[in-house]
């Protein structure tokens, strides 16, 4: 690709204008610090990539924390009309199929978990599987992962894992309608029956973290926040089960763009039109996918309230609740301005507004909860949708730090005893299954969350809410 020709709109808003076979505008948002290290890699000749595929309405947008990923870029927001022949991607999705984050609120203050955080940190880790390829304590028949998947969150309901608050709290009310289990292969089923409740490897963690600084009296007491207050930050998705649907479909999809005659800049943003056979298939499984990536993150929540209960003391968790639960890597039908559109979001979160009507009465009132994880031991955010996010990216934010350095450089340069030796100076708890992931890990492999999320907020995407600082690191 020639010289990207990319004019600056606003300190943190950028475009890359429609030519070529660039059939929308590009819109990208950072400071000039972030947009700069997107130019190290293929993210902003991803998205240009992007706003070629059919259908695609203004405009084709990158968040703060993007980076170069499989088709689309990590960041990546698109939307596609299906009355123009607008497409679905694996690509724009992603592996980890819905990888999201759930936010769990205590009673707990830093200083009554002080004394037993190491004591703590053990439980969880026995009680929540972790590592690449772990298996959970819940093994499903196929039978049993088909309403699993098919029901989402009801189904945990059902079995005495949830309960309705955690519904009401959850994107999608922990269900994508519309799933179908006879479109997912049986590898894909092999790989997820014994999964379920499992945190995995890579970026994936449970934390236990404080409230460390509050941007918004209003809105943190409306969240139920304080500061010192003890929060549980969990991250995770549909495992092996997501993985193995979307390696199946991107060989269907890569087939399905010959057949519709789709000219692609780049065979990883393989697709079909969303009302073909091909398009309907993997829709249905990505669905089950979506589904199971709720549930992973249900009985992960269920086991460490166990923890905290053998630990802290009995009926510790009866005063926890769930604050939200938001998808990373998704795509669904959504209305925008008058239109169905089919929105795309790899590594970017849903951040609706206020009075928006699918938001449950509770958030319609102030906003989406946007969750931000940091990096291993550095700060992680609670934000709150706006109406900028509306207007320009279809209702999306940014969904973490991004990627500073890539893995192999990470362990090159991070050596991991220092990395430990920091996470010590801080006083945070680490454990972790794989030692040798924790320089890939490390906060300095990653962009500085501060900064992305001053992004967002200058570019009116989502509002700060509370700053969050982990004491308890558990990693795959």
């Amino acid at each position: 690709m020639g010289k990207i020709n990319l004019v600056q709109l606003t300190d943190v808003e950028w475009e890359v204008k429609k030519e070529g076979r660039m059939k929308v505008d590009v819109r990208i948002y950072g400071s000039l610090e972030l947009v700069q290290k997107m130019q190290q890699d293929k993210t902003i000749e991803q998205i240009i990539n992007v706003s070629t595929l059919p259908g695609i309405v203004p405009y084709a947008s990158v968040m703060p924390d993007g980076h170069e990923g499989y088709g689309f870029p990590i960041g990546g927001v698109a939307a596609f009309d299906r009355e123009e022949d607008g497409i679905i991607s694996p690509g724009g999705v992603g592996f980890d199929i819905n990888c999201g984050v759930r936010l769990l609120r205590t009673e707990l203050e830093e200083k009554d978990i002080l004394a037993k955080k190491e004591k703590l940190a053990k439980e969880i880790f026995r009680l929540v599987p972790s590592g690449v390829g772990e298996k959970g304590k819940v093994r499903l028949e196929k039978h049993e992962l088909k309403e699993a998947v098919e029901n989402g969150l009801d189904w945990a309901l059902k079995k005495g894992y949830a309960s309705e608050k955690d519904l009401e709290n959850c994107e999608e009310n922990g269900q994508m309608k519309g799933a179908r289990f006879e479109f997912v292969s049986q590898r894909a089923i092999d790989r997820g029956k014994n999964q379920l409740g499992t945190v995995g490897s890579g970026n994936h963690f449970i934390e236990i973290q404080k409230v460390e600084q509050i941007f918004d009296e209003y809105l943190a007491k409306k969240f139920g926040l304080r500061k010192h207050q003890i929060l549980i930050m969990i991250h995770s998705g549909s495992r092996g089960f997501g993985h193995q649907i979307c390696s199946d479909y991107v060989q269907e999809m890569l087939k399905a763009s010959k057949k519709y005659k789709i000219d692609l800049p780049d065979p990883q943003l393989c697709c079909a039109p969303i009302d073909s056979i091909e398009g309907e298939r993997y829709l249905g499984a990505m669905k089950c996918a979506i589904n199971y990536a709720f549930n992973n993150r249900q009985l992960i929540m269920y086991w460490i309230k166990e923890a905290f209960d053998n630990v802290i003391g009995p009926k510790t968790s009866e005063s926890m609740e769930m604050i939200y639960d938001v998808c990373h890597n998704i795509a669904k039908m959504e209305k925008h301005k008058n239109r169905e559109l089919c929105v795309h979001r790899k590594g970017a979160t849903r951040a609706f507004a206020a009075g928006t009507e699918v938001l449950s009465a509770k958030y319609r009132e102030i906003g989406q909860p946007v969750i931000i994880p940091g990096s291993m031991g550095s700060a992680s955010y609670l934000l709150v949708g706006q109406n900028g996010a509306m207007e320009k990216t279809f209702g999306s934010t940014c969904h973490g730090a991004g990627r500073n350095l890539s893995r192999a450089a990470a362990k090159k340069s991070l050596p991991q005893r220092e990395v430990i030796k920091n996470l010590e100076n801080q006083n945070i708890v680490l454990l972790a299954t794989e030692m040798g992931l924790i320089s890939e890990e490390a906060p300095q492999a990653y962009k500085d969350i501060d900064k992305v999320i001053e992004s967002v907020q200058k570019a009116g995407l989502s509002k700060a809410v509370v700053r969050l600082k982990p004491i308890i690191v558990l990693k795959g």
